[in-house]
């Protein structure tokens, strides 16, 4: 004689359609995700980035600490400047291949002087640099008229917008950033970019600062 079904089971028909519902569940998801991949993860300012008309400030990428710019009106002598660290080329070959990954034009890339820049915006890999006594560090080896008219040059350029489709990339420095935008910027980093829309009005507006290090997760999360 067969045993007496036990009061709690499940009937057959409650577990398929139970199965039913989860594999439902599922596919709505997938179909969701397959659509707009990136939404979550994609900041607003990006898609803006990648139709052009912004400007793109950098520090220089990281440098030997152990070195110091010993003649420094003489930029010929680039033994005598510091030096991006293999680290900083690393960096800056990274951020480039991101940029490229994530689809921003870039029409001009303008650099300092000093060859600790001009590395950062060759490396970036956006084509010929022109370099710029506009955005070089002055300090105490130039004049305090010419270090105040570096930072009206390094604010103009911000608010002058790009030609249409493309994006202006700067490598400038920690005191000239300071000067140009203010205060906030005494903690940027080496290789962090600060990315400006000029109003066209002959101001600009920060959109946002970013770290090296996030330009490739941007990228990353694209896939």
């Amino acid at each position: 004689m067969a045993e007496p079904r036990q009061a709690c089971d499940r009937p057959m028909g409650g577990d398929i359609m139970l199965g039913i519902r989860i594999a439902l569940a599922w596919l709505i998801l997938w179909l969701g995700l397959a659509a707009n991949p990136v939404t979550a993860a994609q900041p607003e300012w990006l898609e803006g980035v990648r139709q052009g008309g912004y400007v793109i400030v950098f520090r220089h990428g990281p440098t030997y600490a152990n070195q110091a710019d010993t003649d420094p009106l003489n930029m010929k002598n680039v033994a005598a400047q510091r030096q991006l660290t293999e680290e900083g080329r690393g960096q800056a070959t990274a951020v480039g291949a991101a940029m490229h990954r994530l689809g921003i034009p870039v029409s001009t890339v303008i650099t300092s002087t000093f060859q600790r820049a001009v590395d950062t915006g060759t490396l970036l890999g956006f084509g010929t640099v022109t370099a710029s006594a506009d955005v070089t560090e002055g300090g105490l080896v130039v004049s305090p008229d010419e270090n105040n008219r570096r930072a009206q040059a390094l604010r103009k350029l911000a608010a002058t917008p790009p030609p249409a489709g493309g994006n202006l990339v700067i490598i400038s420095h920690k005191p000239n950033l300071m000067d140009a935008f203010g205060k906030d910027w005494f903690d940027v980093r080496e290789g962090e970019a600060s990315v400006f829309k000029p109003d066209g009005a002959g101001g600009s507006k920060l959109i946002v600062r970013i770290g090296a290090g996030e330009w490739s997760k941007l990228a990353d999360a694209m896939r």
